[in-house]
């Protein structure tokens, strides 16, 4: 090092050390994003098939793979972008059994809570929300699927439908989990599998598009997200179509073990992502 009074002259050799580690550090960073971009695609691409074959379960199938490496937030609007963009390709490849009296209270009742789901995300602690919905799932789905004759609800009627209406929509404005309790609700008043996938699907649709806008309203989707975007949409497009192909061979029984099945394994997914997070 030359020193002059009033200045000082760095060696290159003693700065070298510097540059380097700043360039070892912008390269691991360089390939911790090409890492996230891969588990946003495969998340998406996984996603979209299930949503494609059922008509729900998007954000299901991609938490249990973003849930690990995502913040929460740009999470919840990449599923909520996701589980649109998906329910709008499979409303076009699957439109039977669509019935307006049937779909209405739930949509009512889903309008009435998303604004409340909205309200709760950023004060909400999402791991224990994750404990609560996995373990609910954990428990109940395999004792639907494992009974013989499932008991099926016929009272309530329309008022009873609009309060899971609200309850899904609830867990829409949180982050996309509109079909979990329609679902499942659905399956317990016995309708054959194109009447529940209409409500489902067409439920879903409705809420997703209003919690999008709530999203954009509120300022929940910002510039550093698009990157997160464009990668999740595209790879989820063709998985979509195909799943919805594949929903047309298959049988009653097979669809309701499907939809029981994957609900188990999602709740499966959320608490081997949030006990960790809880207990330690």
């Amino acid at each position: 090092m030359v020193c002059l009074y009033g200045a000082t002259t760095i060696d290159p050799c003693m700065q070298a050390p510097y540059v380097t580690d700043a360039r070892q550090q912008q390269q691991q960073g360089q390939a911790m994003d090409s890492s996230v971009f891969v588990i946003v695609a495969l998340g998406a691409a996984a996603a979209g098939f299930v949503q494609g074959l059922s008509g729900f379960g998007f954000g299901l199938t991609a938490m249990s793979l973003w849930a690990w490496t995502l913040e929460p937030r740009l999470a919840a609007v990449l599923v909520v972008a996701g589980s649109l963009t998906g329910q709008v390709l499979a409303a076009f490849s699957v439109r039977r059994g669509f019935d307006w009296l049937r779909l209405l209270p739930f949509v009512l009742g889903g309008l009435a809570g998303i604004p409340i789901g909205v309200a709760l995300l950023p004060r909400l602690d999402m791991e224990a929300f994750k404990l609560v919905l996995g373990t609910l799932l954990v428990l109940w789905c395999p004792a639907m699927l494992l009974a013989k004759q499932l008991p099926r609800l016929t009272r309530g009627g329309r008022l009873a439908d609009a309060v899971v209406g609200m309850a899904g929509g609830v867990m829409g404005g949180i982050g996309g989990f509109t079909g979990v309790l329609p679902t499942l609700w659905c399956t317990l008043r016995g309708w054959d599998k194109d009447a529940q996938r209409a409500v489902i699907q067409n439920f879903n649709l409705a809420m997703l598009l209003v919690t999008m806008v709530a999203y954009l309203a509120t300022g929940m989707v910002t510039a550093p997200m698009l990157p997160y975007l464009a990668v999740a949409l595209p790879a989820m497009l063709v998985p979509v179509l195909l799943g919805a192909r594949l929903y047309h061979g298959i049988s009653e029984a097979r669809f309701r073990q499907i939809v029981l099945g994957m609900l188990t394994l999602s709740g499966v997914a959320m608490l081997a992502s949030a006990l960790p997070k809880v207990l330690w």
